[in-house]
């Protein structure tokens, strides 16, 4: 009888909570549909037009207007509007500087953490790490949903042999004068990030025979890179990306490269991280789009799409590459670490321009 009692008063509390979620998820249904839409900023990727998005509006009938760009051109583009009175962004899913940087810097987000409710989403035994992972030093604004590890960069197989590529200094072989692209290096972005790495790991020394003696050709646009990639103008790529590469890899010999002698393997959260606006238009639609894009099939979608592995438990892995699901015995270095984004990061990338400057 006693056994009884303790189970009844430990079930109540969870089921009080349940039907308050449930409650709770219902009026954000029905004020989502209200609003009409949720407005999503995020990076220009194919899978979020033609699969994400598809998805969440067939799920629940609300539209997403979504505005697509470089992170920080996108942000910048809002604190101007911002300073008009104009709030126009609901849902944030941008790179690891503008997020710590800019929308937590500035203050342009509320707490995440509150709105979630799905019962799957706030479930500790559904997340590897036990809990949805908050990387903010309040553990409260910005949601980490992946963790993958990265590629250092993607070769041309046809063009680069794989034995060509044995340790991170086969990048400076003067046979890879001009063969080499990469993300615009002297903006904030994917590019700098992969030099500041380079130079936090490998040294002045290196960055500079690489960027500046290897030539190596900028670009902003990342479909060019991708078919430099491809045709074998340029069969090194610093910084291709999965969703880009994937659909050439049945025509071109395009190999992803992820561990060499000389650097450590790396993970990061790439593809984005979450947050929510503050003065959102629509903060109903906003509850429901975060708590679905964290759900299983919000994750697993975008992740199947990316090619990226997520932090949920209930997710199939095997569609990924091998080499891409961080292994437990291994020490990584760790590209979204809040600390290395906040000073780290910034601090390696402005010497990296300074080299840029004086060439």
């Amino acid at each position: 009888m006693l056994a009884i009692l303790v189970l009844l008063l430990w079930c109540a509390p969870a089921a009080a909570q349940t039907k308050r979620g449930d409650r709770e998820w219902q009026e954000a249904l029905a004020g989502a549909k209200k609003e009409g839409k949720v407005v999503v900023a995020g990076s220009p990727d194919p899978v979020m037009r033609n699969e994400v998005i598809p998805k969440f509006t067939a799920r629940y009938g609300i539209p997403v207007e979504f505005i697509a760009g470089r992170s920080s051109q996108t942000v910048a583009r809002v604190q101007t509007e911002r300073a008009a009175g104009i709030y126009n962004v609901d849902v944030y899913l941008s790179g690891p500087d503008t997020t710590a940087n800019t929308l937590y810097g500035d203050k342009l987000i509320d707490p995440l953490k509150p709105l979630l409710i799905l019962p799957e989403v706030v479930d500790a035994s559904k997340w590897k790490r036990g809990k949805v992972w908050f990387i903010d030093p309040e553990e409260s604004y910005v949601a980490r949903p992946f963790s993958s590890v990265a590629s250092l960069f993607f070769i041309n197989g046809d063009v680069v042999k794989p034995e060509e590529m044995r340790a991170i200094k086969d990048l400076l072989n003067p046979k890879w004068k001009g063969k080499i692209s990469a993300e615009d290096p002297s903006t904030i972005g994917a590019g700098s990030n992969q030099a500041a790495r380079f130079y936090f790991e490998l040294g002045e020394d290196f960055v500079r025979r690489l960027y500046v003696d290897q030539q190596v050709v900028p670009t902003r646009d990342r479909r060019q890179m991708t078919d430099w990639l491809a045709r074998g103008t340029q069969p090194i790529c610093l910084d291709c990306r999965e969703d880009d590469v994937r659909p050439l890899e049945k025509e071109f010999k395009l190999i992803e490269i992820f561990e060499l002698s000389g650097v450590a393997p790396t993970i990061n959260g790439s593809p984005w991280l979450l947050t929510v606006a503050n003065r959102r238009p629509n903060p109903n639609a906003a509850r429901v789009f975060v708590n679905w894009i964290l759900s299983k099939e919000g994750l697993e979608t975008y992740a199947r799409g990316y090619g990226t592995a997520t932090l949920r438990k209930d997710i199939d892995e095997s569609y990924l590459k091998p080499g891409i699901v961080p292994k437990a015995n291994v020490k990584y270095f760790d590209d979204t670490d809040w600390k290395w984004v906040i000073t780290g990061r910034r601090d390696y990338r402005e010497k990296f321009w300074k080299i840029l400057k004086a060439r």
